[in-house]
């Protein structure tokens, strides 16, 4: 499993990856993001600007890289940050499949992405994956799976998705909406011929999302990886967003909201990689601090207060606008 590969890093950060939702397309629903990128979000721009944090990730210990069909050219912009480092072999790259991306690269598109899972979005995807990243994908998940999905029930998608893992493609899903721990249970016990299907799960859990958890402990318990995504709620944990809670403490350690937000991720002994979703190489450099975080319990009591009911913290997400 590609994953071991990470489990032996020294790097103090060897537990943070790096996703590349915010910097593979011009629109996404990060909250900050005019800030952070500014007008000129060219397709070069934006290749330029993902091959900087790829290089800053990469000299820092991050060892996992994350990308999807749907976030715009992203698989392209790691896969010619790749192609340009030929001797870089200690990474494991993970990409999504399920979503199309349908913007054609404007900010304010009507429909940004159309979801799909069924065989025949499978398979058009996976070849577009492979064209790209060839043999350097090591991870291949559904993108946000949920209860209602018949990824979790098409029987001909699941023999294409374990043939493809007899192949040494890891097969993994992720989640995404109020249901989440309904989901992960659902795929856990997805078999083809007695086997489990996934070896990995990807989810949002962060200090204002926290309903998956023990699904996530079961996850791990069964032996599948654990990646956390979303750990910075779309920013909603980030300076100047966060919640006064979150910037008292962040005060105490001196040191970022976003490096105490994903420190509470990281205690969790199920989280396997907490990715990061940068979209600066100082956003970066800040969330890395997240491994140097020590909260207490007068702390973590405090930061407890913020989880949201889950069904109103997807509620609010739906609501953030495409920047």
């Amino acid at each position: 499993m590609p994953f071991a590969r990470l489990a032996t890093a020294t790097t103090p950060t060897c537990h943070i990856g790096l996703g590349l939702a915010a910097v593979g397309r011009p629109g996404y629903i990060n909250l900050g993001r005019d800030h952070d990128l500014g007008e000129n979000r060219s397709v070069e721009t934006l290749r330029t600007r993902t091959h900087e944090l790829l290089d800053a990730a990469y000299a820092q210990g991050v060892r996992y890289f994350d990308v999807a069909r749907s976030y715009g050219r992203s698989e392209e912009f790691l896969a010619d940050w790749l192609n340009a480092r030929p001797d870089i072999d200690d990474i494991v790259v993970g990409s999504k499949w399920g979503y199309t991306y349908t913007a054609g690269w404007t900010a304010d598109a009507e429909t940004h992405e159309v979801k799909d899972h069924s065989v025949q979005t499978y398979e058009r995807q996976r070849a577009e994956t492979d064209a790209l990243l060839g043999d350097r994908l090591d991870l291949y998940q559904i993108h946000s799976v949920t209860p209602d999905s018949p990824a979790l029930s098409d029987k001909e998608l699941h023999a294409k998705l374990a043939e493809a893992a007899a192949q040494g493609l890891t097969i993994g899903f992720s989640t995404s909406g109020p249901d989440q721990a309904d989901t992960v249970r659902a795929a856990l016990a997805v078999t083809v011929d007695g086997e489990p299907l996934f070896r990995t799960v990807q989810s949002t859990y962060n200090a204002l999302e926290t309903s998956a958890a023990p699904a996530l402990a079961e996850a791990h318990d069964a032996g599948l990886t654990v990646i956390v995504k979303e750990a910075m709620a779309n920013g909603r944990l980030a300076d100047p967003y966060a919640p006064d809670a979150l910037k008292a403490v962040a005060e105490e350690t001196s040191l970022g909201c976003d490096a105490v937000a994903l420190a509470l991720v990281l205690r969790q002994p199920w989280a396997g990689v907490v990715l990061s979703g940068a979209a600066t190489v100082n956003q970066l450099a800040s969330n890395l601090h997240a491994a140097v975080v020590d909260l207490d319990e007068d702390q973590l009591t405090r930061l407890a207060t913020l989880v949201e009911e889950p069904r109103a913290y997807w509620e609010r997400r739906g609501q953030l606008p495409w920047h």
